[in-house]
């Protein structure tokens, strides 16, 4: 077996292979044992006819192609081998040359594993970010914390922005009613962005008790297409306003939140824990920034077929997200103002 190889790029190589008389008998001696199976010859059971009886019995085209397909399958491995590239998919095979017990001459295209060139990696100017854990970080835990220790507490004044209120409600539009746009009992944290804008700060003033009709209009990105830019009116039903009351920062908080004595040493536990998270973040975002400086310095060709099949991937992810939120891809998009190109 003969092989040369052409580089038609940095990813793709073209091999030419060139079979003499002792790889196409190899070849042969396989396809009459495969054929052999199929037919029939008097006085012998199936498959077990000899291979020279066999042979006379064969039709001459089957047994030439198929000896031309079993020496192409046999050899484009050790080909690429013996050129030292691992094809990153089957190679497209064109067969130049063949006479049946002769030669058989064929060249195979495919993208390869490229070679990559690592630049000077033992010189990087990478600096490493040290993640402080600031007063101000300790404070906002705190304040994480002590929300999660508050308690509610129904209160008989007018709702405000953080209270928790307790409605009945019921849209339409134009005077008909539509899906999802009603529930009862329904508890609400006012300020919590989970209706569409107006509506939570349009419960602001009202107490319990109180009936309205809040009229608004829905966002044009709205991710139900038949309700985006529509205009609306609720009807709304205040049963109850509920006010969090968040405990006092001090010894005896502490004691509740674990194995301490005092809020200071609540601080320090805090503190300690934001500097073991933030030293994770350091050491993450300095590895990152390393593969980042290595890559500038080095030279690395993408094989086409490797960008296809991340571009597969990432529509693929693309439209799972998509179809999540009950959209399709092409709606999706239109949202967040992308194209398929994009």
């Amino acid at each position: 077996m003969k092989v040369t190889t052409k580089k038609l790029s940095d990813t793709k190589v073209e091999v030419t292979v060139t079979l003499d008389q002792k790889d196409l008998q190899i070849a042969e001696e396989q396809a009459i044992l495969r054929l052999s199976k199929e037919i029939k010859v008097q006085g012998f059971r199936p498959g077990k006819v000899p291979a020279e009886i066999a042979k006379k019995n064969i039709n001459p085209n089957d047994l030439a192609s198929t000896t031309a397909d079993i020496a192409v399958r046999r050899t484009v491995p050790q080909a690429f081998e013996e050129a030292k590239n691992i094809p990153l998919i089957i190679p497209n095979v064109d067969i130049v040359k063949y006479v049946p017990g002769e030669t058989l001459e064929y060249k195979a295209v495919a993208d390869i594993v490229p070679e990559i060139k690592l630049g000077d990696y033992k010189n990087l100017k990478v600096k490493r970010e040290e993640f402080k854990a600031k007063p101000a970080d300790i404070d906002d835990v705190l304040a994480r914390v002590r929300n999660a220790y508050a308690e509610k507490q129904v209160v008989k004044r007018e709702s405000k922005m953080d209270d928790e209120v307790v409605i009945d409600f019921e849209g339409s539009l134009d005077g008909e009613k539509f899906e999802g746009g009603a529930a009862k009992d329904y508890k609400l944290k006012l300020g919590s962005h989970q209706f569409i804008p107006g509506f939570e700060e349009g419960i602001v003033g009202h107490s319990a008790g109180d009936r309205f009709d809040l009229e608004l209009t829905f966002p044009k990105d709205y991710h139900a297409e038949k309700l985006a830019g529509k205009k609306t009116v609720f009807n709304v039903l205040l049963k109850q306003v509920n006010e969090f009351v968040l405990p006092e920062l001090n010894d005896e908080f502490a004691k509740k939140c674990g194995p301490f004595k005092t809020l200071e040493e609540l601080k320090l536990d805090i503190e300690n824990n934001l500097t073991e998270q933030n030293k994770v973040k350091s050491d993450e975002k300095f590895k990152d920034d390393l593969v980042n400086e290595l890559i500038k310095k080095s030279k690395i060709s993408a094989p086409e077929i490797l960008v296809e099949d991340q571009i597969r991937f990432i529509k693929q992810d693309i439209e799972a997200n998509a179809n999540a939120q009950g959209l399709n891809f092409e709606d999706y998009l239109k949202q967040t103002g992308q194209t398929e190109e994009d």
